[in-house]
């Protein structure tokens, strides 16, 4: 066959650059089109570029540390293994210190969902009698402020975890290391998403003395619950596992129903706990956070490694970091999400994205793996079903490996994207997408509606700066 007839023996398979608009109406005529975000060169990008072709003589010592990353991140065996208060699992959480979500902010910069979120922790602990008292007291000082990836935590969207919170403790059983996540809260207002009130309040009281205790009990009794499976099983039903946790939610209760029936005498908040898990379709997405900073951790200082290890945003900054840079932040000014309203609302009520939870899309889920959840696509406005195809064909770009232990059955069983790659991230322009809630911008609101965002180059241009310099 010439050459000419074997190139037009398939179906077209396009590469659309810039306007997405051409790559919709090529994507309805069913032709298989990878989105690039392309942004005209800045003086930063034309740095970036020469710091690519600097790096070339370098190709194999990285080559040879991004497949080490990509084992370790393979070879991990995250296990949920308790509850506890998030002091017990973090000793150096000290009193009157405050953890959240994205790269190191103090108050002053802080936005309007964190502030809230914020206040009504320093009330939960006691540290203050009012919010307005919880306000003063941690803009005059009172309180020290900590990301969460200080301590090996997550948390979604503001991301509070205060000493008496109770988190789930993930062990990755293959290295050795723990990562925590607060108890998911369910839907509605709840303090992630900025909400303060006496329901949100007595809702944590009751996370810390009744459901956080019954739920350890039966972890422990049971050896905990292996998560690498149960996410591949939620992923061929239709989770992407970062707005979509259906599936997943589902799974754990089938799992730990009968340990929690078995270690919790008391039937009425028996039947309160499995209520509230069952009810709760995001209840594994804090599950699933915990499993990806079990994960990442263990990239942290392998020499030349260009893969990241973290994405996180505050609702001020979006911060990247890198394994060969370790505990170094890039951060760059965070985007506006994209996405759907809730009736009432529109994209001037809302508050730029925010939270830890983009650890999702670093371990190749989230965004990264739509393409198992088609259902999610008009839940955060990404378009049709068929375009859920297309973001996970283009984070395929951006990644040095596909995941065989987490496979999407629409795209043939092929692997979710794994080990993002700082390298290709500016070299391609494509940028990480990431599946997200979107708040209110003002405290104690509450969440408005849910869409896509974008990670800013910059934090990779800066990153590829930083990584450069490490090899001279």
């Amino acid at each position: 066959m010439s050459p000419r007839r074997s190139l037009l023996a398939g179906a077209p398979q396009v590469v659309n650059v810039g306007l997405a608009g051409f790559a919709a109406e090529l994507a309805a005529r069913g032709a298989q089109v990878v989105q690039v975000d392309w942004r005209p060169p800045t003086p930063e990008s034309a740095a970036a570029r020469a710091l690519l072709d600097a790096l070339q003589p370098h190709a194999a010592r990285i080559a040879r540390a991004n497949e080490e990353g990509l084992r370790r991140l393979l070879a991990g065996n995250p296990v949920l293994i308790d509850v506890v208060p998030a002091g017990q699992a973090m000793p150096d959480l000290g009193e009157r210190q405050v953890l959240h979500a994205g790269p190191p902010i103090e108050w002053p910069r802080m936005c309007g969902p964190m502030r809230g979120a914020i206040a009504g922790a320093i009330v939960f602990e006691g540290w203050a009698r009012t919010l307005e008292e919880a306000s003063a007291l941690a803009a005059s000082g009172g309180v020290t402020f900590r990301p969460n990836h200080a301590l090996g935590a997550v948390g979604p969207m503001t991301g509070i975890t205060t000493r008496s919170m109770p988190v789930l403790v993930v062990e990755n059983r293959a290295f050795g290391t723990r990562a925590f996540c607060m108890i998911n809260e369910g839907l509605g207002k709840v303090m992630r998403f900025g909400a303060n009130d006496a329901g949100v309040l007595g809702r944590l009281a009751w996370l810390r003395d009744e459901f956080g205790p019954a739920f350890g009990a039966a972890l422990r009794d049971m050896h905990g619950l292996e998560l690498l499976p149960l996410v591949a099983r939620g992923l061929a039903m239709g989770d992407e596992l970062h707005q979509r946790n259906t599936a997943c939610s589902a799974l754990v209760l089938r799992e730990t129903a009968p340990w929690l029936a078995r270690v919790v005498r008391d039937r009425a908040l028996l039947e309160k706990a499995l209520a509230f898990i069952g009810g709760n379709e995001q209840f594994f997405l804090n599950i699933g956070m915990a499993l990806g900073k079990s994960l990442t951790d263990p990239l942290r200082g392998i020499e030349a490694c260009s893969l990241v290890t973290a994405m996180s945003r505050n609702g001020t900054d979006f911060g990247v970091r890198l394994s060969a840079t370790q505990d170094a932040w890039f951060t760059a000014p965070v985007e506006m999400p994209q996405g759907l309203y809730f009736p009432g609302y529109t994209q001037a009520d809302a508050n730029p994205d925010l939270g830890d939870s983009a650890i999702m899309e670093t371990i190749g889920l989230g965004a990264c793996a739509m393409a198992a959840a088609p259902a999610v696509v008009g839940f955060v406005g990404a378009g049709r079903a068929r375009d859920a195809l297309q973001y996970t064909r283009a984070m395929w770009e951006i990644a040095i490996a596909k995941n065989p232990r987490w496979t999407i059955p629409a795209l043939e069983f092929e692997g979710v994207p794994a080990g993002i790659d700082v390298r290709r991230v500016v070299d391609t322009g494509i940028l990480p997408a990431i599946n997200t809630g979107i708040a209110h911008r003002e405290a104690g609101v509450g969440q408005v509606g849910a869409g896509i965002a974008r990670a800013p180059l910059a934090c990779f241009e800066r990153a590829l700066a930083a990584f450069a310099a490490t090899l001279g």
